[in-house]
């Protein structure tokens, strides 16, 4: 015999055993295990567990059979179902035993509160008493516990008429409040119930829900009528009858939601002259205007509401304004002196002061209407800001007064009459009647202008030859003034004027009858013209004149006939000058007419100079081109200017060819500069010796000075000895012998030291040779310096020249006759000097 498996049995509030009386939390979330079945066999066989539900329930768990793990497959809802049947079963393969079980499903708090019997709309009448209540609503939250109670309260506004009660949910008026239906037919109010709380998902949750309360208030009759739109004021013209409607006022009950009917009557300040319809409000007028004894009448006007029966209830008092007014049936009119006049007319100067009144014109404007229909404003139409009209807004009448506002818009110069329209407009008339008047301006002309010149300065351009009384230029200025003091007179005035005048009206410059125009003397001139009107207003103007050069001078040699040296190599210069003024006229260009022989000169045609054509190196090839025995040539050389027509001068240069001078040195080569010019040596020799003496006597009065001052005893006059010395005279010598060294030609001192010079102030002098004049060092060679230790030596001039003829035989004796002249002329200088000079 086998026995049947068995579910354990572990209470109530285990989670294992046969699911007897077991609950679950409507929370639980899907998927998580909730249980585990738990039983044995008696056998020791292994058991399976088995889970189902009753036919047409929903499935909320499922088993797994060996384990016996029961899972939560189905989310759960108190609300919906609280409890759950359930079919648990043990096998042991042999024997299945079934059992029947009961979950419970706990409560969470996962309902909100529902209000019931929406939605919540009310009606109270306006006069409810403040506290009074007047709904009640209710909610109802399916949860337990806490989480189904509610409570309520209102989503309050800052002008909020009503409260409710927490636990009862009963609505009331707020004490102090009242309700106007006047002011506001209907209120909305918002509701909010509340449960107490409780757990969900593990979790503390409030819940809420909130409606809205529609209130409507009732009309009550207590609002007296009021009228519609007030402020209320009628016209009375002058054209109307007895029965004219004035005008129509409108009242309407206050209570509008039940209103009564409105009666209107006057209740004062008719006078008798105004009637009201008691229907329709409608006031007419009962007499004629002219006689009405005001001007303005302020009428009260009665509202009353008229009950059920008749009888008169609230009422209201408005005011009606009436004024008696006139029809605006006349225009603005202009009025001069006569009468009606639209057209004025006045003569004035130019330029009148700012601010000025125009008292020759005299208007008056009037409006004959009355009030308001009376009221215009004036405005002048014309050129801008010129005039200006005071006053500018006019009731009925007024003297019109126009004032200078731009003087200088009133210029005669630019127009000879203004012109202006003087309008007259009504203001706040809806027929805005106008008039107009003319106002003419003639003007008269002041000397208010300068003489103007069409420009600051003239350029004016004559020939140098122009003769006297020649047209120069002509200057123009101009008076936009009138008559006389539009008239220009001119005139000239300036340093450079002398030689011009100006004629006086019509402004043409010309020449003085004498005047002599000369560009190489002065081509520039400049002076002021002036243009002035008859009171002596005037204006300057600079006048520039330019003489222009015309080529009147040809260009001139010094000489006709020129003599020249030219060595091979370097070139000779011939020059021609032009006292033409400006070029090209002074521009001189070079040329070689002719020459025997030919062809073997260039010239530089813009400098002048003359030199051997290239080929010529040597004085060889000179001599085979020319078949005379000297070299001398005759070149015929003509200067042209650049002017139109161009001017010739031709002059014959005599050019004596040589070679180069073998000396070297400064002095050589100074010889052979002056070779042509013998005198310009001459004045440097002695020029050089005037400097040598002069030295050697502020040497020897130095030496004289210092000497007395040391010899205290001794006689006054004091003999300085001086070594005697040979004089040398000058060597010059050819290039053909050999000069001495130069380390053996050296100057001596001018001065000699002191010799024996006593040490003792009363040592004895011996007796002084009588004074001679100082010899002068020879001339050193031209390569030499002067040494630190020769205090004045005096520069000598030592060389010799080569002149070499165009013979056959290249080696002759040297002519020094320029040399032999120059040395005694030298000697005879120095001679004279020392024979001049004592030294003491």
């Amino acid at each position: 015999v086998y026995f049947a498996p068995y579910f354990y049995d572990n209470g109530p509030s285990s989670t294992s055993g046969n699911m007897a009386l077991f609950s679950i939390a409507e929370d639980t979330p899907v998927g998580a295990q909730v249980y585990t079945l738990n039983g044995t066999d008696p056998e020791g066989d292994s058991v399976r567990y088995g889970l189902t539900f009753e036919k047409g329930s929903k499935e909320y768990f499922r088993v797994e059979p060996k384990s016996g793990r029961v899972t939560l497959i189905s989310e759960l809802d108190r609300e919906v179902e609280d409890e759950i049947a359930v079919l648990v079963s043990i096998t042991d393969g042999r024997n299945k035993v079934v059992e029947k079980g009961r979950v419970f499903v706990t409560d969470a708090n996962d309902e909100k509160p529902e209000f019931l019997n929406l939605p919540f709309i009310v009606s109270v009448p306006e006069d409810t008493e403040a506290g009074s209540s007047i709904f009640k609503v209710q909610a109802v939250d399916k949860d337990l516990g806490s989480g189904g109670s509610v409570t309520y309260f209102l989503q309050t506004t800052p002008n909020t008429k009503f409260t409710i009660d927490g636990h009862s949910g009963v609505l009331r008026i707020k004490p102090g409040e009242y309700l106007d239906y006047e002011t506001s037919k209907t209120h909305f109010v918002t509701v909010v119930a509340k449960d107490g709380g409780g757990k969900y998902n593990g979790k503390h949750q409030v819940m809420t829900s909130s409606a809205t309360i529609t209130i409507n208030v009732l009309d009550a009759q207590d609002s007296p009528p009021t009228f519609v739109g007030t402020p209320y004021f009628g016209y009375v013209y002058e054209v109307s009858v007895p029965g004219s409607e004035i005008f129509t006022v409108f009242a309407k009950d206050g209570d509008q939601g039940n209103p009564n009917p409105i009666q209107y009557s006057i209740f004062n300040g008719s006078d008798g002259s105004f009637s009201i319809n008691s229907s329709s409000g409608c006031i007419t007028l009962t007499t004629y205007p002219i006689q009405l004894k005001n001007e303005l009448y302020e009428l009260q006007v009665k509202a009353s509401e008229v009950g059920p029966e008749n009888q008169l209830l609230d009422y209201t008092i408005t005011m009606v304004t009436i004024r008696v007014v006139d029809l605006n049936n006349h225009p603005p009119t202009f009025y001069g002196e006569n009468g009606p006049q639209n057209r004025f007319e006045l003569t004035m100067y130019e330029h009148p002061p700012e601010g000025e009144i125009l008292r020759g014109l005299k208007i008056t404007v009037n409006d004959s209407d009355q009030g308001a229909n009376a009221k215009f404003r004036l405005r002048l139409v014309g050129p801008g800001r010129v005039l200006r009209v005071v006053p500018q807004t006019v009731l009925n009448e007024a003297q019109v007064t126009i004032i200078v506002e731009n003087s200088t818009a009133i210029d005669y110069e630019k127009y000879t009459f203004l012109s202006f329209k003087l309008l007259a407009v009504e203001i706040d008339t809806p027929e805005r009647f106008s008039a107009t008047a003319d106002i003419i301006i003639h003007l008269l002309d002041t000397n208010d202008n300068t003489p103007k010149f069409s420009t600051d300065f003239y350029i004016a351009r004559i020939p140098e030859n122009s003769p006297g009384g020649s047209n120069v230029v002509s200057v123009t200025a101009t008076d936009l003034d009138s008559g006389l003091w539009g008239d220009v007179k001119y005139s000239i005035y300036g340093s450079g004027a002398d030689l011009f005048l100006i004629h006086p009206t019509s402004g043409i410059i010309y020449t003085q009858p004498w005047a002599t125009l000369d560009a190489e003397v002065k081509s520039k001139y400049n002076f002021y013209v002036k243009a002035e009107d008859t009171e002596g207003k005037y204006s300057l103007a600079e006048v520039f004149v330019t003489v222009l050069d015309l080529n009147d001078h040809p260009p001139e040699f010094d000489e006709n006939f020129l003599e020249k040296t030219m060595i091979i190599g370097a070139p000779v210069k011939v020059e021609a000058v032009d006292d033409d003024a400006e070029e090209p006229n002074n521009v001189i260009e070079y040329s070689i007419m002719k020459a025997d022989p030919e062809n073997v000169f260039d010239i530089n045609t813009s400098t002048g100079e003359i030199k051997l054509k290239p080929f010529i190196k040597s004085m060889e090839i000179v001599q085979n081109i020319t078949r005379q025995k000297d070299c001398k040539w005759s070149v015929v050389v003509q200067a042209r200017d650049g002017g139109s027509p161009s001017f010739t001068t031709t002059a014959v240069v005599k050019i004596d060819i040589t070679e180069a001078n073998p000396l070297s040195g400064p002095m050589a080569a100074f010889l052979m500069q002056s070779r042509d010019n013998p005198l310009k040596a001459l004045g440097m020799v002695a020029g050089v010796i005037s400097v040598m003496v002069m030295v050697t006597v502020l040497i020897s009065t130095a030496m004289y000075m210092r000497n007395t001052k040391s010899n205290r005893i001794a006689p006054a006059r004091r003999i300085i000895r001086r070594k005697r010395r040979e004089q040398q005279q000058w060597n010059f010598k050819t290039p053909f012998g050999q000069p001495d060294s130069p380390d053996k030609v050296v100057a001596d001192d001018v001065e000699s030291n002191t010799a024996n010079r006593n040490k003792n102030n009363n040592s004895s002098w011996p007796k002084p040779p009588p004074p001679t004049a100082p010899v002068l060092p020879p001339p050193p060679l031209a390569n030499l310096r002067v040494t630190e230790r020769q205090r004045s030596a005096v520069p000598t001039i030592s060389g010799s020249l080569t002149s070499r003829s165009c013979s056959r035989t290249s080696k002759g004796n040297v002519s020094s006759a320029l040399v032999s002249e120059l040395k005694k002329k030298l000697e005879q200088k120095i001679i004279e000097a020392n024979q001049g000079y004592y030294y003491y």
